[in-house]
């Protein structure tokens, strides 16, 4: 009988992505819960995802926050997992890494989405609501952290680490500044202001950003990598999606954001001086060519992983990112467990990884997302 009935929803989940396949989700730039499609072709991809998800004990509602910058990873996995797992709902906020931890150790979320790791305090935290255990890291996205810039007349800029730190410090304050030039040979650059925009909000895209900075322009960024824009000047906005409505609309802006935030938007997206013989762009390979070097840091059933920022590898984008989907060890709470381990599972499976790649975001390497797949299986 219980495979009757996975069979029967199978077949009326595979039907209802027939009818909808069509269809464009909106507004990847958009902070909302609406969901998005980057790519114009997902119905294929949710068709063959539909057949890997297991609904096995998955119900009622699973409210979840975080990170803006994994919001249309996480939009493409809940239209594939609600049309596989019918009477489930999954409703991502999509706010800040910040305010997505603070939901998960407040017990309103069954998972949070972080850009980075837990700290100590917030380990420390979230031994209050996961009574026999404490919240673990999870990486589940991986992607490029992309510099976004609109300059009339300009399509394609190439800039490097401590040019970027005096920009986004407001030191370096014209387009045709020297630095910038040198960079730029043959570039007609304007006599223009740079108007450099930043995350408002606590954010772990913020963090990522500092930490690449304060790793390869340290006599240029001397701020500590956190969760809140350190740098004088500049103007803020709210979210990935926020950041990216400003470079979008203004002449003479610069900012930072996932990749397909840049990609849905037609945002020009700088290339990084590394030290290898070319620049790189920003793209789910290069990410991926980054991220692959990364070793766990974490102990026991965390997996926070410790990047290499300063990477000079050929076709390596430096400025990277990975999310995290923060959950409880142990002591889950009975009525979303079931849920939080089916969605999870699918999105750490090879179903849900694909549709990072269709979406602009680098799948986690394989040997790091098999101990993510254990550690999933395993959480009580």
């Amino acid at each position: 009988m219980k495979l009757q009935r996975k069979n029967r929803l199978r077949a009326t989940a595979l039907g209802a992505l027939a009818v909808s396949g069509a269809l464009v989700l909106t507004a990847c730039g958009s902070d909302d819960n609406t969901g998005s499609d980057t790519t114009g072709g997902t119905s294929q991809s949710a068709s063959a995802a539909a057949s890997d998800i297991s609904c096995d004990g998955a119900t009622g509602q699973l409210l979840a926050s975080g990170s803006s910058a994994q919001k249309n990873a996480v939009d493409l996995w809940v239209k594939n997992y609600m049309a596989a797992c019918s009477g489930v709902e999954v409703n991502y906020k999509s706010s800040s890494s910040g305010e997505g931890i603070i939901a998960f150790n407040q017990g309103t979320v069954g998972f949070a989405g972080s850009d980075s790791a837990l700290k100590p305090e917030e380990v420390a935290d979230s031994k209050k609501i996961c009574k026999t255990g404490q919240g673990i890291n999870l990486p589940m996205v991986g992607g490029p952290i992309a510099i976004g810039f609109h300059l009339e007349g300009v399509d394609s800029l190439t800039l490097d680490a401590p040019t970027l730190a005096k920009i986004f410090d407001t030191k370096i304050k014209k387009w045709n500044d020297e630095a910038i030039a040198k960079l730029n040979p043959g570039v007609k650059l304007p006599d223009k202001a740079i108007q450099p925009f930043h995350r408002s909000e606590d954010s772990g895209t913020t963090q990522n950003l500092g930490k690449y900075l304060a790793a390869t322009a340290a006599d240029n960024w001397k701020y500590e990598p956190e969760k809140k824009w350190p740098a004088p000047g500049g103007q803020a906005a709210t979210g990935s999606a926020g950041v990216a409505a400003q470079v979008k609309q203004v002449d003479g802006s610069i900012g930072y954001f996932e990749l397909s935030y840049a990609t849905s938007q037609s945002i020009s997206t700088v290339d990084i001086n590394t030290g290898a013989s070319a620049p790189v762009k920003a793209s789910p390979e290069t990410a991926s060519a980054a991220i692959a070097a990364a070793k766990i840091k974490g102990t026991g059933k965390d997996l926070a992983l410790d990047l290499d920022y300063t990477t000079k590898a050929e076709g390596a984008y430096p400025i990277v990112l990975v999310t995290y989907e923060v959950v409880c060890d142990t002591g889950n709470k009975a009525e979303t467990l079931p849920t939080v381990k089916s969605f999870l599972t699918y999105t750490a499976s090879d179903a849900g990884q694909k549709v990072l790649t269709e979406a602009g975001y680098a799948p986690i390497p394989t040997e790091i997302n098999s101990k993510v797949r254990e550690t999933i299986a395993a959480l009580s």
